[in-house]
């Protein structure tokens, strides 16, 4: 039996094994698991494009079918998001903002780096370090939500450290790439402790991608 074929069967096994033993399971919550796993194993194969498709179709077919365990995930979230933030940021000047939607661009001009808080349900950030303009010496940034995409441009005079863990998904670290599920990193940059300025990054996403990558 093939890779793929041997695959089919897992899935199929598993989902049938889901629908027998939870009755109120049906056909659409049945395909979208399906396409949840095809999608996690397109991913760990590479072809991300694809794989990233076939997720965003899953999730919203389980959002149209379990709009309850939806709400409960998004609680789960923010609760954890809040949980995170008190023990990371111990003042209070720090920029909060909590969106169902966010967009940030900190990639096209100069931008203000401070100790920030961010959490989105759905959210995208590219952040290039060498176009900040830091207002303290240490800064620390969170980054949460339930489905992100975030996208890190390191200059060589910031001292840089990272902490992030992806439930599903991709993260790739200076062309070093880890996809599928339960993935984390932690990493510094060269020379951190002796930087003249450093920040240190939180990110956590339940489906996010990751992208760290030098100018």
């Amino acid at each position: 039996m093939s890779k793929k074929s041997h695959w089919i069967a897992v899935i199929i096994i598993v989902v049938g094994f889901l629908m027998l033993f939870n009755r109120n399971m049906n056909l659409l919550t049945a395909a979208a698991l399906i396409l949840l796993t095809v999608g996690m194993l397109q991913i760990r194969k590479g072809e991300t494009k694809k794989g990233y498709r076939y997720l965003g179709v899953g999730a919203a077919l389980l959002l149209l079918d379990n709009l309850m365990i939806v709400f409960i995930i998004v609680l789960a979230s923010l609760a954890y998001f809040y949980s995170k933030n008190k023990k990371i940021h111990l003042h209070d000047d720090v920029m909060k903002k909590q969106n169902f939607m966010a967009r940030y661009y900190w990639d096209q001009s100069s931008w203000r780096l401070r100790s920030m808080s961010l959490w989105h349900a759905i959210g995208e950030v590219n952040a290039d370090l060498s176009l900040s303009i830091p207002e303290e010496k240490q800064t620390i940034v969170l980054l949460q939500g339930v489905m992100g995409n975030v996208r890190l441009t390191l200059p060589e005079d910031y001292g840089v450290e990272i902490e992030a863990s992806v439930l599903f998904g991709r993260i790739n670290l200076l062309g070093e790439q880890d996809s599928g599920m339960m993935n984390q990193l932690v990493w510094r940059t060269p020379g951190y402790e002796s930087s003249e300025y450093k920040v240190k990054f939180v990110i956590s996403y339940i489906v996010g991608d990751l992208n760290i990558h030098n100018p």
